[in-house]
């Protein structure tokens, strides 16, 4: 269908500034325009949020805590930023991360993974296992129940939660309930139908170029990329996962990817829900103040965690 007008609107003005393509970039340069993409307007108001640091596989591991009003325990969502593994920090997802705080009543713990290529892989879903299990062995203490937890995040934040749900089944806990995953990145291979659709044009905000230069930064070897912990696409089996949101945007390169792996989810006999949002593009899950389909998606997110972690 033809782009949302909410989006149209930002994709033009994105493209009168003429702001280079992640893949014009060094990470340093991609890191610093992307933090000045950080959602606009206020803050959303939760009832409390905590900055932290918690221990992990190489030193302290950043996190922020939101705790939404009413009594514990909470259910809890691990939130994975999205940024290709190379840029992104928890400042550029706070305001998602207060409103799914609210609407589903849960406690949201961001975390900020060490980014590459100074951390190569497997360093990002080891860091993000290593804070699920923290949240698991202190759920009291932040007033949660542990037997409530989902992962979740968008885009490289969603494979790294889908990562993470495989490393806790794979290493017999801690026990995730629920995973949502929003345009995930599933897979090394840039061969789907929606990476060929967008693999030039840098107007829609992300490209088979731009994940060319993520993949290549991220990855230490192309071996990894046999890794289903880096690509959660190559995993043997995903039976027995928890169940799952996948959410995917028409106009954005890993559409595919992130409904075909939706697909096997199901084959495989996990619960899962797949929800395309037409006429946007990669990356409108972190545009609530901009577009009126991420807060939508956002709506629909909360729901889903509501019913899967929310209060008993």
């Amino acid at each position: 269908m033809p782009l949302d007008p909410d989006m149209k609107a930002l994709l033009d003005q994105m493209a009168a500034a003429k702001l280079p393509s992640f893949h014009q970039m060094t990470p340093q340069a991609a890191r610093e325009q992307m933090a000045r993409r950080t959602a606009s307007g206020d803050p959303v108001p939760v009832a409390r949020v905590e900055d932290h640091r918690v221990a992990g596989p190489n030193g302290d591991i950043p996190i922020r805590i939101y705790t939404p009003n009413g009594n514990g325990p909470f259910g809890v969502l691990v939130y994975f930023h999205g940024g290709g593994w190379v840029v992104g920090s928890i400042e550029m997802t706070d305001q998602p991360c207060r409103m799914i705080t609210n609407a589903a009543g849960c406690v949201t713990v961001s975390v900020d993974y060490r980014l590459a290529p100074e951390h190569k892989f497997p360093a990002g879903p080891e860091d993000c296992y290593a804070a699920t299990k923290w949240v698991a062995e202190n759920a009291a203490a932040i007033g949660c129940d542990a037997k409530r937890i989902a992962v979740g995040g968008t885009s490289a934040g969603a494979t790294l939660a889908a990562a993470t749900a495989l490393m806790a089944h794979d290493r017999g806990g801690p026990r995730i309930a629920y995973q949502l995953l929003v345009y995930p990145a599933t897979r090394r291979e840039l061969d789907t139908p929606s990476h060929s659709q967008f693999a030039n044009d840098g107007y829609y905000v992300l490209s088979r170029a731009d994940m060319e230069w993520f993949w290549a930064h991220y990855l230490a070897s192309e071996l990894d990329a046999r890794n289903p912990y880096a690509c959660p696409a190559r995993a043997k089996t995903l039976a027995g996962l928890p169940p799952a949101l996948v959410i995917t945007a028409e106009y954005d390169p890993l559409r595919d990817e992130g409904e075909a792996f939706a697909a096997r989810l199901r084959e495989e006999g996990v619960a899962t829900v797949l929800k395309r949002y037409d006429g946007v593009t990669h990356g409108f899950f972190g545009m609530p103040t901009l577009v009126e389909k991420s807060r939508r998606a956002i709506a629909e997110a909360s729901a889903a965690l509501r019913s899967a972690i929310g209060q008993l």
